[in-house]
């Protein structure tokens, strides 16, 4: 990048090491955090590597939502619309626009809102007292510089749940470094996402912690074969995300209730998602992915189904680029999400 700011890398390097140091303090998983919502990716191909990737470097704007230093050149001018059909009618629609300047970096604005749709009300006694909105979203700008093999990215967001009516407020930042290898199609990423504070609880609760994640991952693809693969190790803050259900006891031979034990294949794997993505060519692509923690955290008492698997392709014609994808939270219901993408003028270079 010619005009590359050492000041503005020293802040990026210096930002991350603080958002890093204040990690532990705030690790928290299944429910012990406030406004979970951060966690859910909005794009299709995010949804496609198994809802989280910090590494996968292409096109689509969304993509900062995994780590804003995968923005680049590809992405300038670029606009990304996306909406995610979920179950019971929740509905989530997203917008993404990167542009690049000549001495601040290259910028991306997002916006994601969430609809739960309309949601009965009762009184104590059971009797109907209509319905409320419970609604939820976010709206940041991300920035980031290149300096030879690495891109530094931070991105600064609002976040805002709504139920009836009450409203809790907090502001969110993530922080990114990729590495790109320089000849190879090599990608190592990492990213802490939804380090922040909640300003505004709900009435009458106490603030709580944002859902934290840092995140390492790393992408290739072989010269000589059409697969791009990934894998991410999530939630690096904290080893323990393995979580029993304490009713879930056994019989052991003689009878005795058994509680369930923790095990440590189990809890590693929790750690890792992996993702493949077959590149038929520029304008075709298919995906697979994988995320073993959804897949035990939403699993049936007798079932897993295809909790935790997502499946996806890429069609880019005349300019426009879409992205579908469908991931299954459980046996119960899967989720849609369509991605559109493109480019509303020429590149500068």
């Amino acid at each position: 990048m010619k005009h590359f700011s050492a000041r503005r890398l020293a802040g990026f390097a210096f930002g991350l090491a603080g958002l890093l140091g204040a990690l532990p303090a705030a690790a928290q998983l299944g429910g012990g955090s406030v406004l979970p919502f951060l966690d859910l990716p909005p794009g299709a191909q995010l949804a496609a590597w198994g809802g989280m990737n910090p590494s996968a470097r292409s096109a689509d704007p969304t993509m900062l939502f995994g780590n804003p230093a995968l923005l680049n050149a590809d992405m300038d001018h670029r606009l990304a619309l996306s909406y995610v059909g979920y179950v019971a009618d929740i509905k989530q629609s997203t917008a993404a626009y990167v542009f690049n300047t000549a001495k601040a970096g290259r910028f991306g604005l997002a916006l994601t809102y969430i609809n739960y749709a309309d949601q009965p009300s009762y009184d104590p006694a059971g009797n109907t007292l209509g319905s409320f909105v419970v609604n939820e979203y976010t709206a940041g700008v991300s920035d980031s510089y290149t300096k030879g093999k690495f891109t530094f990215g931070l991105t600064a967001k609002l976040a805002v749940s709504s139920i009836a009516g009450i409203r809790s407020l907090a502001g969110v930042a993530d922080a990114g470094i990729l590495y790109k290898h320089p000849t190879q199609d090599f990608t190592l990423g990492l990213v802490a996402k939804n380090v922040g504070y909640q300003f505004v609880p709900y009435d009458g609760t106490t603030r709580g912690p944002l859902p934290l994640d840092v995140q390492l991952g790393a992408t290739a693809k072989p010269e000589h074969m059409p697969v791009r693969f990934s894998l991410t190790a999530h939630h690096l803050q904290q080893w323990d995300i393995q979580y029993l259900d304490p009713a879930a006891t056994t019989l052991d031979a003689n009878g005795g209730v058994q509680a369930p034990k923790k095990s440590f294949g189990d809890n590693l794997a929790r750690h890792f998602t992996v993702g493949a993505a077959l590149v038929l060519s520029q304008n075709l692509q298919l995906r697979v992915g994988y995320n073993h923690l959804q897949r035990r955290e939403l699993r049936l008492a007798n079932t897993s189904g295809g909790a935790g698997l997502s499946f996806g392709a890429m069609v880019a014609i005349s300019g426009f680029q879409l992205d579908y994808t469908y991931a299954t939270l459980q046996a119960a219901g899967a989720s849609n999400y369509f991605t559109l993408a493109h480019a509303l003028g020429k590149k500068k270079e």
